[in-house]
Formats: structure tokens, C-alpha cells, sequence
């Protein structure tokens, strides 16, 4: 494959993976992803900015040769993470004169994960600087964006910032840029959902950062280049907010038809009141989705039947991810419906623990709701309304 020049002897050596299906045995993938590395030319040296995916590693490394690099300085590590770093052993094996540039946690992990050697990195600085001659790459330290070890490269003379996991998205593609589109947009969503957003205070931190460098050309190591920056600026500056949408998100698991009813009661009624909502069935849909969902809400209900003495599993995995993930919802509740007894709400309820939203007063029926049990929901739903009236979302 022919190297893609983005600008002034920067150059995309990345490739697409438009088979994968699912990432890091956890996320799934609607449209692949591509794994981005990028070969900058100096006058004096040449180096590589993060590497590839080591079942690549063999087609990256032929691509080398097809384009007549016959010599790397530097090897870039932003991030020690496999899919980043993977194939820097096989690199440093083909170029032997090469260093690989990286901070003081990424070399730890670099030593541990993939058995390279301490003499073969070089250790850099917050703001350090390296010369490749008419270029310079200045390294900003970014922990937290992902993992404690990343970081940043900036090329100063051509303003291009490289920043790994950071505005990326899962995505293939075959012009090299962002076209900014809906398509663009949901998936650089996800993208945050499901990495980003637990560190949404980090990412408020680096975006304000990105936005006073002003860069010309945001190139992350998933998905298109930006060469219009101000649009993924913009989405994290939306997404990593503190303040939640007027959105409610239910995600429920139905054994026999009750739960759901209730569902599609609590759905009907709160868009009557002009609230919007995401329901999203545990069984069928898309994790991503309900990450996706995360992302926005200001009320979380999760709706479950009692499966033996406690709730059903699936829907523990909802609370266990929202609470992986630390979503901005200020508010919580359960509906559900039981068949002999146990504790539906309270286990529920009491596993809200990394980001500790409000408790609003579950209701829980036994087998179907019955007419005269509806007025508990309305008033749930009552509560939730006065909860985002309270804090200016309606």
C-alpha cells in the first residue's frame, strides 16, 4: 500500500480492519475500526508515530519497503496498548538503529507487555522537544485520556497533533478525513461512550487544552483524520460536560411481557411530558447503544423481573457498566415486577456506587401491574419530571 501524504512529508501508514467485529472482546463493531500510524520525514531523521496491531504487523512492515523506507530514527509510543504499540518489537527488529520516544509509565509497560529491551527506549519529558531536522516533535503528557501511560506528539512546524485513543472512533475508511457527517458523529460517540467517558474530567481537561493549541490537523490513531478539528473539539466539549440531557434511559430486561409493560408505560407517559427517552432491551440490543445512551441521561431506570431470590443478572450488567463508565445522571430508579419475593429494588439500588445517583422511589408489582397499581407509575414519573425541572432541564 502507498503511504498517503496528509501534508509537507507527513505521511498515513495505517491500515483498516473492516473484519473486526468486536474490541477487546467487549465492544462491538458496527463499521470496523482502522489502526493509524503515520511516518513523518524529517531533513535530518525520520520517525514513526505509534505502530500497528500485531496481526497486521507483516502487511504494515511489507509497506515499508513498498514505499523505500530504508531508515527510522524515532518510534513513537503514545500509548503502550497493543493495537498502538504492538508491532513496535518487529519494527525495531527492521530498522535496528531506531529509539523508541515515550514517557516514564509507557516504558514500564512497553518492558512488561512486550519484552523491549530498556536500551531501545528513550524516555521524554512533558513539553520536551525533539529535532528531526526542519521538524519538531513536542510531547505533551495526556494520563488519564484512556490509560495513565498516554500522551500526545505535537509537530510544531506543521501544527499536526497526534493523539492516540483521544478523538478517535471506530471506523474504517477511504479518504483520509473526517467527513463530519452523522455517521462520523455516532460513532465517534460510541467511541467516547465506551472508552472516554470515565475519565470525562480529564477529557474536559485536554479538549480546553486542544483547543488553545489550535491545532491544523487532529490525527488519532481510530478512524478518519481531522483536518476540520473544531468538530470533534466541539463533541467532547458536548459529551464531557457536566450537565446531562433532559433524557431518560431504561434499560430492561422482560422475562414473560410485565416488565416491559411497565416500560413501555413509564416511556409514554414521560414523553408526554416532553421528556425524551431511550429505552433499550439487555437481550437485543446493542451494548454500545446503551453506552451510547450513558452518555446523555439524566435519569437512569432499570426495569428487571426477579429471576429466583434476586433480580434478573442482565440487568445487574446494566448497573455494572453504567457504573464502569461514571455517566453524569443525577438521578436512579427500578421498576419490575416479581413472581414469589425477594429484594428487586434494594440489591438494585444499592449497586449505584461509582457515581451515586439520587434514588427515585422504585415501584415494584407482583406478576402484571394492575389499573390500580398505574398511579405508582405515574407518580415515578411525576418525580422524575420535578427532579429535571429542579435542575433547569425542563
Amino acid at each position: 500500500m502507498q503511504f498517503k501524504e496528509i501534508n509537507n512529508n507527513v505521511f498515513y501508514a495505517g491500515l483498516n480492519d473492516s473484519n473486526r467485529v468486536i474490541f477487546d472482546e467487549l465492544i462491538p463493531l458496527e463499521h470496523g475500526t482502522s489502526y493509524n500510524s503515520y511516518l513523518i520525514k524529517g531533513s535530518n531523521k525520520t520517525a514513526v508515530i505509534d505502530t500497528m496491531y500485531p496481526p497486521f504487523c507483516d502487511i504494515y512492515l511489507q509497506n515499508f519497503d513498498k514505499n523505500g523506507i530504508t531508515n527510522v530514527d524515532y518510534i513513537v509510543a503514545n500509548h503502550g496498548e497493543q493495537d498502538h504499540s504492538g508491532s513496535i518489537p518487529s519494527l525495531l527488529e527492521k530498522f535496528p538503529n531506531a529509539k523508541v520516544l515515550t514517557n516514564q509509565t509507557c516504558k514500564q509497560n512497553l518492558m512488561e507487555m512486550l519484552l523491549i529491551n530498556e536500551d531501545r527506549i528513550q524516555v521524554v519529558s512533558n513539553n520536551e522537544e525533539i529535532s528531526l531536522g526542519d521538524k519538531t516533535l513536542r510531547f505533551i503528557l495526556a494520563p488519564g485520556v484512556h490509560w495513565p501511560d498516554t500522551m500526545f506528539t505535537y509537530l510544531v512546524e506543521d501544527k499536526m497533533l497526534f493523539t492516540c485513543d483521544f478523538l478517535g472512533s471506530h471506523l474504517t475508511f477511504d479518504d483520509l478525513y473526517a467527513k463530519n457527517d452523522e455517521l462520523l458523529y455516532s460513532m465517534a460517540k460510541r467511541y467516547y461512550a465506551e472508552i472516554m467517558m470515565p475519565f470525562a474530567f480529564v477529557c474536559r481537561k485536554y479538549t480546553s487544552l486542544i483547543e488553545n493549541l489550535n491545532p491544523n490537523y487532529v490525527l488519532p490513531s481510530h478512524g478518519p483524520l481531522h483536518d476540520n478539528p473544531k468538530f470533534i473539539i466541539d463533541c467532547y466539549k458536548d459529551w464531557a460536560s457536566e450537565t446531562p440531557k433532559n433524557l431518560v434511559l431504561i434499560p430492561y430486561v422482560s422475562m414473560y411481557g410485565s416488565t416491559e409493560e411497565m416500560v413501555n408505560y413509564v416511556d409514554k407517559r414521560l414523553n408526554s411530558l416532553g421528556i425524551n427517552v431511550i429505552c433499550h432491551d439487555l437481550v437485543r440490543d446493542d451494548l454500545g447503544d446503551l453506552a451510547v445512551g450513558l452518555v446523555d441521561a439524566a435519569t437512569i431506570v432499570v426495569g428487571a423481573p426477579m429471576v429466583l431470590a434476586g433480580p434478573h443478572p442482565i440487568a445487574l450488567n446494566a448497573v455494572v457498566l453504567a457504573n464502569a463508565l461514571k455517566p453524569k445522571a443525577k438521578f436512579a430508579s427500578v421498576i419490575g415486577s416479581y413472581g414469589w419475593g425477594g429484594k428487586l429494588a434494594e440489591t438494585i439500588s444499592s449497586l449505584f456506587t461509582t457515581f451515586k445517583p439520587e434514588i427515585i422511589e422504585p415501584v415494584i408489582v407482583k406478576g402484571k401491574i394492575k389499573e390500580t397499581e398505574k398511579n405508582l407509575l405515574d407518580n415515578l414519573v411525576d418525580s422524575i419530571a420535578e427532579k429535571h425541572k429542579n435542575i433547569g432541564l425542563l
